[in-house]
C-alpha cells in the first residue's frame, strides 16, 4: 500500500479520508512524521495557501503529500475575511485575552455586516496535491448567506453564522453528518478521493 502524506495533525480528518480510499493508499499525518511545527501560511490567496503547505512537506519529506486550506468570503466585504478567515479579528487587535478565537472572528463579522442587506457568502476549499512530483488542486464551494445572529451550536469556526443555499439552518444547527454531505470540505475530499482511487 502505497504512503500518502495529509499535512494535518487533526486525527480526525486522517480518519475521515481514509475510510474513502478503498485501501489504495495509508494516509499519513504530520504526527506521524515526527513533525510538530506549524506548516508557513502565508501566501495572498487560499489556493496558494494551500499549495504552499503541500510543497513545503513534500521537499522536506520528498514523499507524495497533500493539504487544504479553507476561507469565508462574503460578497458585501469584497471577499473577506478570505485567506485570513481564520485570524480575522486577530490581525486588527479585535480579540480579548483567553477569548475563543471563533468567537472574536465571528463578533468582528457581524459588526461589520450590521447594517447590510446583502448577506451572500460562500465557503471555499482547497486541497493542493503534490503526487509523482506533479501537482494537481481540488475545489470545494458551498454558496449561502450571513445570519444576523448566531444559531445553533454544532460544528466549528463561522459555523453558527452561515447558512448555505436552500436550506433553513446554519451548519452549527446540522447534525455533523448532514453537513459533512454537503459541506465545502466535503466536496473537496471528494474530488481529491475520486482521483486517488483512478491512479494505479
Amino acid at each position: 500500500m502505497k504512503e500518502l502524506i495529509f499535512a494535518t495533525h487533526n486525527i480526525d480528518k486522517i480518519r475521515e479520508i481514509q475510510n474513502l480510499l478503498r485501501g489504495r493508499y495509508e494516509l499519513l499525518s504530520l504526527d506521524d512524521l515526527g513533525y510538530k511545527k506549524d506548516i508557513p501560511e502565508d501566501q495572498p490567496t487560499i489556493e496558494k495557501n494551500a499549495l504552499q503547505k503541500a510543497r513545503f512537506i513534500y521537499n522536506l519529506f520528498e514523499v507524495d503529500c497533500f493539504a487544504d486550506d479553507t476561507g469565508l468570503e462574503v460578497e458585501a466585504l469584497n471577499g473577506k475575511p478570505g485567506v485570513y478567515s481564520a485570524r480575522f479579528a486577530e490581525l486588527t487587535g479585535e480579540i480579548s485575552k483567553g477569548e475563543n478565537v471563533s468567537n472574536a472572528n465571528i463578533r468582528k463579522l457581524l459588526n461589520l455586516m450590521n447594517e447590510m442587506k446583502n448577506r451572500k457568502a460562500r465557503f471555499i476549499t482547497i486541497i493542493a496535491l503534490v503526487i509523482n512530483k506533479k501537482e494537481y488542486l481540488f475545489e470545494g464551494i458551498v454558496e449561502g448567506n450571513i445570519m444576523f445572529e448566531r444559531r445553533g451550536t454544532y460544528g466549528f469556526g463561522y459555523d453558527p453564522v452561515f447558512q448555505p443555499s436552500g436550506y433553513d439552518l446554519t451548519f452549527a444547527e446540522m447534525p455533523i453528518d448532514e453537513k459533512n454531505k454537503i459541506s465545502h470540505r466535503a466536496m473537496a475530499v471528494k474530488k481529491l478521493v475520486k482521483f486517488l482511487n483512478k491512479q494505479s
